[in-house]
């Protein structure tokens, strides 16, 4: 009887460990995923107006001193061209936040308005459909804009190439709107935020406050290789930084995936997920 009675805790035990989560994992604690880990850009990809896909222009982006760099020393003037660093995969409900500041000179000849001026480009069309002379992916760029010591320039705007989206209720169709930030002057470093939650909410954050927000991004024109149709809703895709000519760094760039395993007895469950992933779940 003892023995039975043993065999029945240990069962008992058994089955208490695999069905629910590992103990000390704690499905309310966030898993922050660096999408940029301080030693190189091996994930991510560059696509230059004019260049095929992959090739770095003048080794603009590159990782030194542990900073993902936007860097113009091979180049001597802006050939207008225009470029963008792709993280590899694309996600559709998540929080992103970065680490980043502009310093040095901007590059002889680039437009006035791409002074201190990068930006996290969210949900991105997939960079293998861009045109080999393509300017900007279709995209929502959380705006990085630095001040210029003197002038109101207000961060974590709104620009939105390709794309239009609704404000309030009703479709905006503006290029580039500001958010209510204040202006960030000098060298500074600078933590900006976003919410996205596919296209039901995207809202841009300073310093832990809600600067803008807007939904239901949808495709402007149709695309001449049929495809992208204007009006299509746009709900997920591929995250980018920029290079418009004015040297920046990035400490970090970090994301909350909010897509995730939501049972409760996967090992992966996290209760902050608001998108459900069966395929995901681990037991």
């Amino acid at each position: 009887m003892k023995n039975q009675l043993l065999q029945c805790c240990l069962l008992l035990a058994l089955l208490s460990t695999s069905c629910g989560p590992d103990i000390g994992i704690d499905p309310t604690e966030e898993e922050w995923e660096l999408l940029f880990d301080g030693s190189n850009m091996d994930a991510w990809i560059p696509k230059f107006t004019g260049s095929p896909l992959s090739e770095n222009v003048n080794d603009i982006f590159k990782v030194k001193d542990s900073l993902l760099q936007v860097s113009y020393t091979k180049q001597d003037s802006f050939d207008q061209r225009f470029g963008h660093l792709f993280y590899e995969k694309p996600f559709s409900h998540y929080k992103i936040r970065a680490t980043y500041r502009f310093l040095g000179e901007q590059l002889k000849g680039g437009p006035g308005w791409a002074y201190r001026n990068n930006g996290l480009m969210l949900h991105c069309q997939d960079p293998n459909s861009m045109a080999l002379d393509q300017d900007f992916p279709n995209s929502l760029e959380l705006q990085l804009l630095g001040g210029d010591g003197e002038h109101d320039r207000p961060n974590a705007n709104l620009c939105t190439p390709g794309l239009h989206v609704i404000m309030g209720d009703s479709l905006h169709q503006a290029h580039c709107t500001n958010s209510s930030s204040a202006t960030y002057h000098g060298d500074d470093w600078v933590t900006v935020e976003g919410l996205v939650l596919g296209d039901s909410l995207i809202q841009h954050y300073i310093d832990g406050e809600v600067v803008l927000e807007y939904s239901k991004p949808i495709i402007e024109l149709d695309s001449e290789d049929g495809r992208f149709k204007a009006g299509d809703a746009v709900n997920e895709g591929y995250i980018a930084i920029q290079a418009e000519t004015h040297p920046t760094q990035f400490k970090s760039i970090e994301l909350l995936n909010l897509c995730g395993c939501m049972d409760e007895k996967a090992t992966n469950y996290k209760s902050y997920y608001i998108k459900s992933d069966p395929t995901s779940c681990k037991y």
